[in-house]
């Protein structure tokens, strides 16, 4: 391969943070037009490797070299004006402009020396329809749900008409019908001559869109491939150095027992909402962007008001008066957001893993029993394999998937007996999605109740026993296992957007 087909190149690439060595002596080629997959456990350097593309970052050591040149001082500005755009696991969207302010922040449209909104929103709007993706971009981005702010995040960096554009867990928080419209995206990019560097834990998109596979393991390059001579059984391995199982862990306990009980639950958001969990049971919600999963479990956890119906917990009426008492009365959330919901960043781990359970760790009502607190910190990083170097670590320097596990280990050390999983693997590696599965059919033969929200098809119908499907703040239906397809589960989920169409 001739050097002027690459756009990038990067020589002995290493990044030292303190004594952490997250990235150590890569050397890559990135060919001009190909849709490059980086993959990676959590914790493998990816994210530091692209933070130093974009100037985000700087390298302890090593050079870039752009369209053969190469680069020095490298700043997210300057990247920017190269034609490099990258679009992180994090939103970067201020939250209270319109969608089409952020699509144009930096680079407004003016008309004289005032800002031009009209054509701003027109030019927006014309975006997002070429995308086929209904949207009013007058709204503010604080108002949209997750998925749609991550469409936003990706058109934001596609109205730029970049040459390289990395694309950091894209698909993480879209169902199928928003992932479909990113892949259009992706292929009108390549058909442009766009580079693209993919990043995804789901990696049957990996097979799907990309030309080859760069392996990176415990922030080493391990090989390059290209994906036609890959299964998906050796892309897994080369990530996680071993054999991973495919198969979905089932609980091995049922009872008849109604832990917790919805009786035509309403709200802004919800609407005759009636559903019942068993000890033991893991029941999965699916629906499209906007069906009310998580507005649910949200108003469930005493997060939003409940202004009709009732829950009950254990026989008896449950009325959450705030996510402290929701915790108190045993029903935890581990929510969509892992960053502005989830998450301390400014504390360490051990701090986060206590959080939300002081009261256990006090003697004499006062004063914290630090071994126990600990013991109990250093169990779940064993238990969940949380990448860190030390307990201490502040979360905010974690990779994503690892501040996710963090999110977890607090929800758990509650001793919960309902724990609502609102997308509990977004952002997570195969391996460590591998440990969730089998970490939540643990909890469910303990006899706790587990509430599931996913937007990964193969998850929701690998790991429910039954699924509730939601459409327009309502449930359309109730799926036993043997009635599982991802058909029915579409179908169902378009079933109530239609009516409410009509």
């Amino acid at each position: 391969m001739q050097e002027q087909d690459n756009i990038i190149s990067v020589r002995g690439l290493s990044k030292y943070y303190a004594k952490v060595c997250a990235l150590n002596d890569i050397t890559l080629d990135i060919r001009r037009g190909e849709v490059l997959a980086l993959c990676g456990e959590n914790g493998a350097g990816k994210s530091t490797f692209i933070k130093m593309l974009t100037g985000a970052e700087i390298p302890s050591q090593g050079e870039i070299i752009y369209n053969g040149n190469p680069v020095s001082g490298l700043n997210p500005q300057s990247s920017m004006e190269m034609g490099i755009a990258a679009v992180y696991q994090e939103f970067s969207l201020i939250p209270y402009l319109s969608i089409a302010e952020n699509i144009f922040y930096g680079r407004e449209l003016k008309k004289g020396m005032f800002l031009n909104l009209g054509e701003m929103y027109r030019k927006a709007q014309e975006l997002f329809a070429s995308m086929e993706i209904d949207i009013d971009v007058r709204k503010r981005v604080c108002d949209i749900g997750v998925a749609y702010k991550q469409i936003v995040e990706i058109l934001k960096a596609v109205a730029r008409n970049p040459k390289f554009i990395i694309l950091d867990e894209p698909t993480a928080s879209l169902t199928l019908k928003e992932t479909a419209i990113f892949f259009n995206v992706i292929r009108k990019l390549r058909e442009r001559n766009t580079t693209i560097l993919f990043i995804s834990h789901r990696l049957e998109e990996v097979f799907e869109l990309c030309d080859r596979a760069v392996i990176f393991m415990d922030g080493r390059l391990v090989t390059v491939k290209d994906v036609k001579d890959l299964t998906m059984k050796q892309l897994i391995s080369l990530m996680v150095g071993r054999e991973i199982s495919n198969d979905y862990p089932s609980p091995q306990k049922t009872s008849d027992e109604v832990v917790l009980e919805c009786r035509n639950l309403e709200n802004a958001s919800v609407h005759d909402v009636s559903f019942k969990l068993h000890k033991g049971e893991i029941i999965g919600f699916g629906g499209l962007v906007g069906a009310g999963r998580t507005e649910l479990a949200r108003a469930i956890f005493g997060a939003d008001p409940v202004t009709g119906g009732e829950i009950l917990l254990h026989g008896k009426r449950y009325v959450p008066k705030s996510p402290r008492h929701a915790l108190d009365c045993g029903v935890g959330l581990i929510p969509e957001d892992r960053k502005t919901q989830g998450v301390l960043l400014g504390l360490t781990v051990r701090e986060n893993t206590v959080f939300s359970s002081l009261p256990k760790y006090l003697r004499l009502g006062f004063v914290i029993d630090s071994k126990k607190e600990h013991s109990e910190t250093q169990r779940y990083i064993n238990e969940l394999r949380t990448k860190t170097p030390s307990m201490e670590q502040l979360v905010r320097n974690l990779s994503g998937g690892n501040q996710q596990k963090v999110v977890l280990a607090r929800i758990l050390s509650t001793e919960c007996e309902v724990l609502i999983f609102d997308e509990p693997t977004r952002g997570i590696d195969v391996a460590a999605k591998q440990e969730i599965y089998s970490l939540m059919c643990r909890l469910a033969d303990e006899g706790k109740s587990i509430i599931m929200i996913s937007s990964e098809m193969p998850e929701l119908i690998g790991m429910s026993q039954r699924i509730y499907v939601m459409s327009g703040g309502r449930i359309t239906a109730e799926l036993q296992r043997e009635e599982f397809s991802q058909e029915l589960i579409l179908e169902k989920a378009a079933l109530g957007r239609k009516k409410g169409a009509a």
